[in-house]
């Protein structure tokens, strides 16, 4: 018989969403509990440490005006620059490769000098011992009668009065069980919601230097062959670490693709991009914890910060938190955070709320 503990609140999901909502209700004064399937925090915010820097394998900029990534930047102690934009464009096309004046995709933008990761790290760190659980997937969340919610894992089962589903919905809907317990409205919803780059490959190539900077290049450029996208810029400050990065779709992903991408850069700024000292590959369709087996399916990016995503369910007591669900800056780190604070104020404010219901 699995053991049962009990909390005020459990958030599922330690990405930044989910670690927003347990922020606010930690310092709410709540006894909050995330729980997260994958071995580290951070979700789509993935970095890799390298030497003079990280590289952002997930989320990599945020933009003027978004408030709420800059005050965590702040309050994390992260460094932050501006993203690269001078120097041409290269577009790629049956023709070959050609040189653009100027940069044509690049917009004015920040970057993160530790990787975008740091933020969930920061976050996690400001929460009370044990208050993070890694490797603890949650399989189902069912009504348990009064005024609680219990949350199933493969080794324990928690009660809370409220929960928040932190992850993207359509991922929540294959993975947690939730029995008849969500209307069939909200169910049809969250399983076609896309999931923000969860059908997308992002490649980084790694190199000792920006020799395309020399060449008056910006390290952007855009492509109709492939099998990357659009390349952009993605080295730290001052040019270290020194990095292209490109998105591409992740169905190309196959035997060959690191190859292929190797000699798309070498066309697109010269020789030297061909042989990078590093080349990264993060499909993010193959992550179990990031995309649902329907990803590639899901396309109609409307359904973001849908109506529904902002009423709680379970007669109040299901709250949802992910980008996805954002009313605004929707599929940005903004977006994450905006639904985490939201997701917090709708536990706090919850008339059905009672602190007393749940005993440790």
């Amino acid at each position: 018989m699995p053991r049962s503990s009990s909390h005020d609140v459990i958030v599922i999901g330690a990405g930044a969403a989910g670690l927003t909502a347990a922020t606010a209700l930690h310092e709410a004064g709540q006894r909050v509990l995330c729980l997260e399937a994958r071995t580290r925090v951070g979700g789509r915010l993935l970095s890799v440490p390298v030497d003079g820097g990280a590289l952002d394998l997930g989320a990599t900029w945020f933009w003027p005006g978004e408030e709420r990534v800059a005050a965590l930047t702040v309050r994390s102690g992260a460094g932050i620059f501006d993203q690269y934009l001078a120097g041409d464009t290269v577009l790629q096309d049956g023709t070959g490769a050609r040189r653009l004046p100027g940069n044509m995709i690049d917009v004015p933008s920040h970057r993160f000098a530790g990787g975008a990761q740091r933020l969930a790290s920061v976050l996690a760190a400001g929460l009370p011992a044990g208050a993070v659980l890694l490797d603890t997937p949650v399989t189902a969340v069912r009504p348990a009668g009064g005024d609680t919610v219990e949350v199933h894992t493969p080794r324990r089962t928690f009660r809370a009065a409220h929960v928040v589903v932190a992850v993207p919905p359509a991922l929540a809907l294959e993975r947690i069980d939730f029995g008849d317990a969500l209307p069939d409205g909200l169910v049809r919803l969250a399983r076609s919601t896309p999931v923000w780059m969860g059908a997308v490959a992002k490649v980084v190539a790694r190199y000792s230097s920006p020799f395309w900077r020399e060449d008056g290049l910006a390290g952007a450029a855009f492509s109709r062959t492939g099998p990357l996208q659009e390349i952009h810029d993605m080295s730290g400050p001052g040019g270290r670490p020194a990095a292209l990065f490109g998105f591409a779709r992740a169905r190309v992903v196959r035997p060959g693709f690191e190859e292929a991408v190797a000699a798309q850069l070498g066309a697109c700024f010269g020789p030297a991009a061909a042989s990078p000292e590093a080349l990264y590959v993060r499909d993010w369709s193959r992550e179990p914890w990031t995309a649902p087996r329907s990803v590639h399916a899901l396309a109609d990016h409307s359904l973001f910060g849908h109506p529904l995503y902002q009423r709680p369910a379970l007669d109040g007591r299901l709250h949802w938190a992910s980008t996805e669900t954002a009313t605004g800056h929707a599929g940005h780190i903004e977006g994450a955070l905006l639904s985490g604070e939201r997701a917090a104020r709708a536990v706090l404010l919850s008339a059905t709320y009672d602190p007393g219901a749940v005993t440790g």
